[in-house]
């Protein structure tokens, strides 16, 4: 009987082995239409990209929107802040991060990055783990990322502003872009543990700090409590105790008493 289920086991493993060998990503299938529509970016010169594709939903419902997308040139040298947004969506400390992006006109977008799910799909850390989605960078307005969040959705969600100098801020959101684009021409597989939002970011970020940001950590599987790296390592721009500046980035409310303004960025900010 033992050896029956020794058997088992091992051509359940071998199995699995061959599927995760055999499947490959695909930039054709039947996506959500949210996630249908890759960002890419044109690198102009030194100093400019174009980046194509920016969206900027209009939700309703998570499943009732207005779809659009705009295109934008930026100046590198016009880009003047970060800012870390952490959006906890389960418990035990499970959360979605990703970056936002500040232009010295006042303008801004993130960078979030994400599961590219097909139709009706929704997510799942475990088929995470077993190449059943795609990864994706998401390029897109605040009020589309942010907003359905704070106001369609409920979730929490920190912004918090990193403290670095522009010429890192630079570097990061290059290298950002540079991925982001190359992921519309060569897929890859999200994963749970080693190609997520968190890893990804951290991935991103340790090529050009002078910060001992670890290469791994638990916390970067339940980043919940990410901004605890951050504020231990002096990247977050506030004065304020570990759980004040938390309690004072925690733009929920804020942004549900948004829901009209013209300039959603702004309002979210206006106390920073």
């Amino acid at each position: 009987m033992l050896t029956i289920v020794l058997l088992m086991l091992a051509l359940l493993i071998v199995g699995g082995v061959i599927f995760m060998i055999i499947t490959k990503p695909s930039l054709k299938r039947n996506w959500s239409p949210d996630q249908a529509v890759m960002p890419s970016v044109d690198f102009l010169d030194d100093d400019r990209v174009r980046i194509n594709n920016i969206r900027d939903i209009s939700y309703r419902t998570t499943r009732d929107f207005d779809l659009a997308f705009y295109d934008k040139t930026i100046d590198l040298n016009e880009v003047d802040s970060a800012w870390l947004v952490i959006s906890p969506f389960a418990p035990f400390g499970v959360a979605h991060t990703f970056v936002s992006f500040g232009l010295s006109d006042g303008s801004y977008f993130s960078i979030s990055i994400e599961i590219r799910r097909k139709k009706g799909k929704k997510f799942s850390p475990i088929k995470a783990f077993f190449r059943q989605f795609e990864i994706m960078y998401v390029i897109a307005d605040e009020s589309d990322v942010i907003k359905v969040r704070t106001n369609v959705i409920g979730a929490t969600v920190r912004l918090f502003p990193i403290k670095t100098e522009q010429k890192r801020i630079r570097a990061v959101l290059l290298d950002m872009l540079k991925r982001a684009d190359s992921l519309g021409k060569q897929p890859e597989f999200y994963n749970t543990i080693w190609n997520n939002c968190t890893t990804n970011l951290i991935k991103h970020t340790r090529r050009f700090s002078d910060k001992a940001i670890p290469w791994w950590s638990l916390r970067y599987l339940l980043p919940d409590n990410l901004d605890k790296i951050a504020y231990k390592l002096n990247m977050i721009d506030t004065d304020l105790p570990y759980e004040a500046a938390r309690e004072y980035f925690d733009i929920t409310e804020i942004g549900q008493a948004s829901e009209e303004a013209e300039d959603f960025s702004q309002a979210i900010r206006a106390r920073s």
